[in-house]
Order: C-alpha cells, then sequence, then structure tokens
C-alpha cells in the first residue's frame, strides 16, 4: 500500500535533513510522525521513526544527565529506588514529602511552589525509597530539563486532586506526560507516540475533603483495573503506610541478605536488587569477584529446607538469606 505522504511530511523531512543539533532533529522527527497519514502503508515508516527518535532521545538524555552532574537538575539515585512525584501545580506533592521524609521543603497554596526537583527519603520497613518532588508539569521553565530527570527515575507517582475533579486532572496529566514521550506502564489509551514506559502509581491526596468518598471511586474506576490507585491525605496522615508499601512494591525489587558461617545474619541491613535476580547475579551485587570465584552457596529462605545448597541460577526471593563461600 502506497504511503501517500503530504507536503507537510515532506517539508518535515527537509528541515530534519538540516537539522544541525539534536533538539533540532527530534522536533522535525516528531513533526513527520504528527502528520503523517496513519494507514498500514505507513506502518514500518512510523516504525522507523519512532527509532529514530527514542535513540535521539536517549543521546539527548544522556547528555543532559552528565552537563547536569552534580548541579541542581541531577538527581543521584539513592535507596531502594527512585520515584518522582508527577502532578499539576497544588496537587499535594510538597505536603507529601513533608509528611512522609525529612526533606525540607516549602509548602503552599499557591501556584509553582517547588522550582527545582527535591528528593527525600521515605522509609518503608527496613529500606529508604527515595523520592523526588518535582515542579509542576506544566511550568515551562522546567521544561528544557523536566524530560531528563523523568526518564532517569525508576518510577512515577501520579499525584492528583481528590477535592474536585481528579478523573480529568488525571487526564490532563497523562496528556502533558505525552509531550515528553513518557507513560506510565498498563494505562490504556495513551498515545502510541509514548517511547518511554515506567511503573506508575497514581495517589489521589486530599482525601480529608472527598468527604463521600465518590471522586476517589470514580479514580480507581477509570483506571484502578490498570495501575494500582490510592487515597491520601497529607494533613491527616491517612494512607500513608499504604504509599510506602506501594512505593516499594512497584521498584520491583527485593531484599537479601548475607551471613557468614556460624553468625546470624543482619537483618536491619539488606542488600536491595531486582526481582527475578539469581544467585550469581546476587554475588555479584555484593562484589564483582564474588559472582567469579563462588564455589557454592547455602539459603534460608526460599530453600526447600534451611541452609540448602543452591545452584548458580537459583531465583532468589525477598526476604532470602545468602551464606556465600568463594
Amino acid at each position: 500500500m502506497p504511503a501517500n505522504l503530504t507536503p507537510a511530511y515532506f517539508e518535515a523531512e527537509k528541515r530534519f535533513r538540516a537539522s544541525e543539533t539534536p533538539e533540532q532533529k527530534l522536533e522535525a522527527l516528531n513533526e513527520m510522525l504528527k502528520v503523517m497519514p496513519k494507514h498500514k502503508g505507513t506502518d514500518g515508516l512510523r516504525a522507523e521513526l519512532r527509532t529514530k527518535i527514542a535513540k535521539l532521545q536517549k543521546e539527548s538524555a544522556k547528555e543532559q544527565a552528565t552537563s547536569k552532574k552534580g548541579g541542581v537538575y541531577h538527581v543521584p539515585k539513592e535507596g531502594a529506588g527512585q520515584i518522582a512525584m508527577v502532578g499539576l501545580t497544588n496537587a499535594g506533592k510538597s505536603q507529601l514529602m513533608a509528611a512522609t521524609t525529612s526533606a525540607r521543603v516549602e509548602v503552599g497554596d499557591y501556584p509553582y511552589t517547588t522550582r527545582l526537583p527535591q528528593p527525600g527519603m521515605v522509609k518503608y520497613e527496613n529500606v529508604q525509597v527515595q523520592l523526588v518532588d518535582m515542579p509542576p508539569i506544566t511550568d515551562q521553565d522546567a521544561h528544557p530539563w523536566f524530560a531528563a530527570v523523568l526518564r532517569a527515575t525508576d518510577a512515577l507517582m501520579l499525584m492528583v486532586d481528590l477535592e474536585i475533579d481528579p478523573v480529568a486532572e488525571m487526564q490532563e496529566l497523562l496528556t502533558e506526560l505525552v509531550k515528553y514521550r513518557l507513560g506510565p506502564e498498563g494505562v490504556p489509551d495513551i498515545s502510541d507516540e509514548v517511547l518511554f514506559h515506567k511503573k506508575g502509581l497514581i495517589v489521589g491526596t486530599k482525601s480529608d475533603l472527598d468527604l463521600s468518598g465518590e471522586n476517589f471511586a470514580m479514580l480507581k474506576a477509570e483506571y484502578g483495573s490498570a495501575i494500582p490507585v490510592l487515597a491520601i491525605s497529607s494533613t491527616e496522615e491517612t494512607g500513608l503506610d499504604d504509599l510506602r508499601k506501594a512505593s516499594f512494591d512497584m521498584l520491583e525489587v527485593i531484599r537479601v541478605y548475607t551471613k557468614s558461617p556460624g553468625v546470624e545474619a543482619d537483618m536491619t541491613d539488606p542488600m536491595v536488587i531486582k526481582e527475578g535476580s539469581t544467585l550469581e547475579e546476587a554475588a555479584e551485587a555484593v562484589h564483582k569477584d564474588f559472582r567469579r570465584n563462588l564455589k557454592f552457596a547455602l539459603i534460608w529462605g526460599s530453600g526447600k529446607f534451611p541452609g540448602q545448597r543452591i545452584k548458580r541460577d537459583h531465583i532468589v526471593q525477598d526476604g532470602d538469606i545468602l551464606e556465600l563461600h568463594a
């Protein structure tokens, strides 16, 4: 089937070929994708453009992260993982940071209180999860660096206000995310131009002002089958324990402990690794030499019996204790 490309497409393609910077190339490629007719004849070309866009965006994000290293726009990851808090103005992000972390944040009932990414650590059981309070997604001053921070983070906390119309606010938030080619995994009906999918959690804030719970019920009915949805009140401190657990869960990591022969494991100091990791990968997380020199290991937890000797390809589970012998 012929592609039947439009004059607008060829004009954008001409600008792409004349572009000298990655930003100019991305702008032209996005325009080509936008004006291209959608039918079977253009499927291959659309896929090719998306590949080019993804490659350029990855390069651009890497350059921005490198250039901002140590600066105000670069947030080094700490703890079990990093979650960016994303929302419109006055969504309650800073209030949540103040209620759950020791970070010193400015909280106000006026727009654009947060101007820069603000990290803070929230504790879940014996691990710390890093939250990053982002400026409102509609803040034009943040536009040049916003995408790079979001793409570098491990997951997204999508925050909406339960007081008025959280469903409409969520739809607007998703629309803004798509502009950065970002979207939460599992949410239906987001643009097919989304190239970066992240684990996501929807948090309805100010639940104390949704007295009947009707707004939260509508939000959960709309998105709850695709992505976790929670209701919290930072001022009343309700729902915060559920939020801590959900934040840890969406990072898809596990806690593994190590011990020496004849010594009890320190259960206050876990090693955090990705779900589905093998014994080999856990050993490498302790030290790269362990993987190479590992002779055998004993496990307490997911083994058939305490102290079972396991193979290198054994999949470790949350709470396992390992005794590594090299």
